[in-house]
């Protein structure tokens, strides 16, 4: 057996699906976590078979713009991942995120097990005590995850230059900020 499949079956994958807006500023903030072996941006929550961007952006298949995180169990756990999530969403805002209005935009985690949804409810109840309001973010089932064209994978390494500005013109930095001084 080589080295690798023997260090392969060590680790222990799993995988985790976040809705927190527009994926490319999602996918950036856990690509570096270590522990994290991928994450690709896709869409999640629908009815349409393998949408396209065009068809998910109109708002009418009701899938949201998400990440799917493989993770390896042993190296960074799933309370860590979500609360890299709640630190990079708007979880008041139950019309989209950010400059990003619309159903496509909603935020959600989205459980594949019973021990996901315990840890993701249980979180959301920390996010209340904090902010003393209804947390808009839904807590959902996983369902078929549709991985996004590839011009929108790694956008944020792929095309830094818009990415920047297009966060910025978001207004996203701005309410997160706004956001941690709310504790």
């Amino acid at each position: 057996m080589s080295l690798f499949a023997t260090s392969a079956l060590a680790e222990n994958i799993k995988t985790a699906t976040f809705a927190g807006g527009c994926f490319w500023c999602m996918q950036g903030e856990f690509a570096n976590v270590d522990g994290v072996k991928k994450v690709v941006s896709g869409y999640t929550g629908g009815t349409t078979k393998n949408p396209t961007y065009e068809q998910v952006s109109s708002g009418n298949t009701g899938h949201v713009e998400a990440i799917e995180v493989q993770y390896d169990a042993d190296k960074v756990a799933y309370t860590q991942l979500l609360d890299i999530f709640w630190e990079n969403i708007d979880p008041l805002d139950k019309y989209g995120q950010f400059c990003d209005k619309g159903s496509q935009y909603r935020a959600g985690i989205f459980y594949h097990d019973a021990e996901q949804k315990q840890l993701a409810e249980a979180s959301k109840a920390k996010i209340y005590e904090r902010f003393k309001q209804d947390i808009a973010t839904v807590i959902s089932p996983a369902s078929e995850f549709y991985p996004a064209e590839d011009y929108h994978q790694d956008y944020y390494i792929k095309n830094k230059i818009r990415y920047k500005l297009y966060r910025a013109g978001c207004g996203r930095d701005a309410r997160l900020e706004e956001l941690k001084g709310k504790n």
